[in-house]
């Protein structure tokens, strides 16, 4: 994922005064955390399958 996209858009949450858009983008903020973590959780399952064969 791509830090300086999370930059921006706290940036834009600190700084939005119209709640709607406030909404949007705390919505895309948490669907950007989501995917962040699935991502991490596929990774460390890769890591103990390719360290399972390798011990094996």
């Amino acid at each position: 994922m791509s830090n300086s996209i999370d930059r921006f858009i706290i940036r834009k949450l600190n700084s939005c005064e119209e709640e709607h858009t406030k909404e949007h983008l705390l919505e895309l903020f948490m669907i950007r955390i989501e995917m962040a973590e699935q991502m991490e959780e596929l990774m460390s399952r890769r890591k103990s399958v390719f360290a399972y064969h390798y011990v094996c």
